[in-house]
């Protein structure tokens, strides 16, 4: 009896443990780009298809791109979060205040490059950022490439250049930049920028090179003006991909290990490397429609990073008095996007 009792035991050990591995699992990842726009195309698709076969399709991606599954944007951390969606990709500044920690890699002139940038942002979320994750598995933070002015009206080649014109802002830090240096930060959605445009209701907007083309910006401006390559980009914005955190924790262990494998870091990097990528082919489109790129120069470029000091001592003010060491998350942001440039 009792020879038999152990054999049910391992039977019914062996089964479960066979269960487990044979647990398969459909995610549900919510979110806001077109099918065909860079991140969903070059970088979420390969990795469903990876995951899918490292699998033995065990792991599957049921897609709901561009806001398809409900809600706003602004909604995705949350229902991430709360379990309604199992992966959301977005951006953390559509709820302004709520991850304050990241916002300093969306102060002005932070930037060289996404590659290098995301590689910095991963390190630093793991020293200040993740309380602000809870209920959340973040598997990567990334930056795109550097945002520059398009406008329809005049070439800018000096800060005097700014003034009065009415540019789109996409974040809390470059409408205060905009503000500051004396032109009208208006904020919309980039889906109607092309045509507030072409209305006169907008004179231009601040948006990486990417997104030109995708959202018919380039054919509605004349001028573009970048900083130069060896100095820092005007902004950049902070994205993240993340999964429920219980949902996580309910796969089994080698479902996990895949998840792992193909995030965090390098998963960071590769999506700002993405991006960086997408600069030239976008830039040609402009070129091509013989629209003027003009870069600053170096001096006229100091002028510009001097006159955004006063949004640093902004920041830091308003994140110290939320108990966050300001001073000390600039300068480690700051040294980790030199660590990883001169690398």
């Amino acid at each position: 009896m009792k020879r038999l009792l152990n054999h049910s035991l391992l039977a019914l050990a062996t089964l479960s443990a066979w269960g487990a591995h044979a647990q398969e699992v459909t995610l549900k990842v919510h979110h806001i780009w077109p099918n065909t726009a860079i991140v969903p195309s070059k970088v979420l698709n390969p990795w469903c298809d990876k995951v899918a076969l490292e699998s033995k399709n065990r792991i599957k991606c049921q897609l709901i791109p561009a806001m398809s599954g409900g809600g706003t944007a602004a909604q995705l951390v949350d229902r991430v979060k709360d379990g309604v969606d199992d992966m959301i990709l977005t951006l953390p500044g559509y709820t302004p205040g709520r991850f304050p920690s990241t916002e300093v890699f969306e102060l002005p002139f932070m930037s060289y490059n996404a590659e290098t940038t995301s590689r910095a942002i991963w390190d630093y979320t793991q020293k200040y950022g993740m309380k602000e994750f809870v209920g959340t598995k973040l598997l990567a933070i990334w930056t795109h490439d550097e945002g520059y002015i398009h406008n329809a009206k005049h070439p800018i080649k000096t800060l005097a250049d700014l003034k009065g014109l009415k540019l789109r802002a996409p974040t809390r830090q470059t409408t205060k930049l905009l503000t500051l240096m004396g032109a009208s930060a208006i904020g919309m959605p980039i889906t109607g920028v092309a045509d507030a445009i072409s209305k006169g209701t907008l004179d231009g907007a601040v948006v990486p090179w990417e997104t030109l083309p995708s959202f018919r910006i380039t054919e509605n401006v004349k001028y573009h003006t970048e900083t130069p390559q060896s100095r820092p980009g005007l902004y950049t914005a902070v994205l993240m991909w993340g999964m429920n955190q219980a949902k996580y924790d309910s796969l089994p262990a080698d479902l996990k290990a895949i998840i792992d494998r193909n995030s965090g870091a390098a998963l960071s990097a590769q999506l700002g490397k993405t991006y960086d990528e997408s600069q030239a082919p976008a830039r040609k489109v402009a070129e091509e429609r013989k629209n003027e790129v003009y870069v600053l120069t170096e001096a006229e470029t100091d002028n510009w990073i001097k006159a955004s000091a006063p949004i640093y001592d902004s920041w830091t003010a308003d994140v110290e008095k939320k108990g966050l060491p300001g001073k000390a998350m600039v300068q480690e942001a700051r040294d980790l996007v030199q660590k990883y440039t001169k690398k």
